[in-house]
């Protein structure tokens, strides 16, 4: 582990259990953390709010224009969480980056979270959300840009059910980039097992926030729940796999990798040496992993490129 992860290890206080605090308490601790740190450098010549009106509800994006951008293709981000917290602002920095480095537009999504919206409205935030920026590319002043589709953690569990589930629907998808992604809250692999307590995400923490996720849902094998049970992904768009080497997702992401390759879905998998679940935003705390989000940053402008 990074040497800088193990000092904050042994700084930070405990994080209360989901059962001990209210989710209103909880996304505002989160905000009031990621609020007050440092910006990350970023050129960006332009930030909009935008509004979108998806049926029968209204769902809030936040563009992001680069100062020198490529036109590669834009960029729906979906933001961590387990489902239950983030928002546009908790990431802004992250997504500032993100689109500064690989000079391409990024449009975040605020999508509804449990447990006021358990699954599948977050789902649906995502997928309609595609469907809308696909067929109304002047909205965003772009003109013919093909969409990549990036989440992280819990995001990327939505992106990745998105890719699969709109692939047949020709919306100029032509790539999915997920950050260590949560894949089921049943899913047990030897990093979990190995990772579960005290390397920042704590999988007790994480499996009582799939159950206000899934209120109601008792079927973890739909694949929109554990992607990781699709029988055949054929037909979605490429793929980068950014994994954490002490993540205790390290390895569902990895066989989900797996899953998309044996499907003939072309995969690239990133594993972060040393680093922590939610690494591309500790920037501030662990330089090292500013550098690798750079890196990640290069393989996606790269990745789009290539499709060109």
């Amino acid at each position: 582990m990074h040497e800088r992860y193990r000092e904050m290890l042994a700084q930070w206080p405990a994080l209360p259990h989901p059962s001990a605090i209210s989710y209103v308490e909880r996304r505002q601790a989160s905000r009031d953390y990621y609020l007050h740190q440092p910006p990350l450098a970023a050129n960006i010549a332009e930030v909009r709010d935008i509004t979108l009106p998806l049926p029968g509800r209204e769902v809030r994006t936040r563009l992001y224009v680069p100062e020198h951008e490529s036109h590669g293709a834009l960029v729906i981000y979906a933001h961590g969480g387990s489902f239950v917290e983030g928002d546009l602002d908790t990431h802004d920095a992250l997504v500032r980056r993100l689109a500064s480095d690989t000079h391409m537009r990024f449009l975040a999504v605020d999508y509804a979270l449990a447990p006021e919206s358990p699954f599948p409205a977050g789902l649906h935030d995502i997928m309609d959300t595609v469907r809308y920026v696909a067929r109304n590319h002047d909205a965003f002043d772009v003109l013919d840009a093909p969409l990549l589709l990036m989440g992280d953690s819990a995001g990327a569990c939505l992106v990745a059910v998105a890719a699969v589930e709109l692939r047949h629907e020709d919306l100029g998808v032509v790539g999915q980039v997920l950050a260590y992604p949560t894949l089921g809250p049943e899913v047990v692999t030897k990093s979990s097992h190995d990772y579960a307590t005290g390397f920042l995400l704590e999988m007790d923490y994480l499996r009582a926030d799939y159950a206000q996720y899934l209120q109601g849902v008792t079927d973890h094998t739909d694949p929109r729940v554990t992607p990781l049970f699709y029988g055949d992904v054929a037909g979605a768009p490429p793929a980068i796999v950014v994994v954490a080497e002490f993540d205790p997702l390290r390895d569902e992401g990895i066989t989900y990798a797996g899953l998309l390759e044996h499907s003939g879905v072309r995969v690239e998998v990133l594993e972060a040496k040393g680093m922590l679940h939610g690494f591309l935003r500790h920037g501030n705390e662990v330089p090292d992993a500013l550098d690798i989000l750079d890196d990640v940053a290069a393989h996606m402008a790269a990745f789009v490129a290539a499709t060109k």
